[in-house]
């Protein structure tokens, strides 16, 4: 429930994000689709949903015509022609620019090469978890503990239906996302088991706050001990609690 810095001595640890003038994911995959050969902005689309792209890059498939138009902008992509089929509309055909490989090289190693702070909605409600009676926060973690195992378990599924036809270089993205299901799962099996068996440090007194509606006194005087003084998250809900107890 107190949050702090992490790095690794020596290793760089966490490493700030260049500025860069587009920052869209989405970008980054129209770089990459262009970088194989030229194409228009509809074949792009279809391209990436074949692909299933967008089950690991966040797509607004609306917003991709914009997209390209920015890169356009910037350089990294340029008209390289216009075609037409039947009584379709005449449609644009892109290439990708020197710049565009160069901006696309360094963009993609940068995200594999230099971890990066994510902020998910899971760990910004693990770190206000105490303000939940155990008993709920239990019960919420075990609901989703269930549903990672069905999720890991689907993509385990499609895993091995995938590596029938296709290379693992071409899912490693899946295996990523399944690895880190799994690995949640686990860790919230060895949580869960602590709260259950009275083992994790601190869960005495989480039930006790719930329970007289006071601050234990030792997580007072943790927040003394937290640089800056008090202000941690469970002394923010004790005040929000003494504000609704009123004068």
């Amino acid at each position: 429930m107190f949050g702090h810095e992490y790095t690794v001595p020596g290793k760089g640890g966490v490493v700030p994000a260049k500025r860069r003038k587009l920052g869209n994911p989405l970008a980054l995959a129209v770089l990459a689709l262009l970088a194989e050969r030229s194409m228009h902005p509809y074949e792009i689309a279809q391209l990436l949903r074949q692909r299933g792209k967008e089950e690991s890059i966040k797509i607004n498939f609306g917003s991709l015509y914009t997209v390209v138009q920015n890169l356009e902008k910037h350089g990294f992509v340029t008209a390289a022609g216009v075609q037409k089929q039947g009584n379709r509309p005449e449609r644009t055909v892109y290439a990708i620019t020197d710049a565009g490989r160069t901006e696309m090289h360094d963009w993609l190693t940068e995200i594999v090469a230099a971890p990066r702070r994510e902020f998910t909605h899971f760990e910004a409600a693990l770190s206000l978890i105490g303000v939940l009676p155990p008993d709920e926060a239990v019960e919420a973690l075990q609901t989703r503990l269930a549903r990672q195992e069905v999720l890991a378990a689907g993509l385990r599924g499609a895993l091995a239906k995938l590596y029938e036809t296709l290379p693992r270089v071409f899912v490693v993205e899946t295996e990523y996302q399944a690895h880190m299901l799994e690995a949640e799962a686990a860790w919230l099996r060895g949580l869960l088991a602590e709260l259950a068996d009275g083992s994790l440090s601190g869960v005495a007194e989480w039930h006790a706050w719930h329970e007289t509606g006071e601050m234990p006194a030792e997580w007072r005087d943790l927040e003394e001990e937290l640089p800056g003084g008090a202000g941690g998250t469970p002394g923010a809900a004790q005040e929000t609690q003494d504000a609704r107890k009123g004068p």
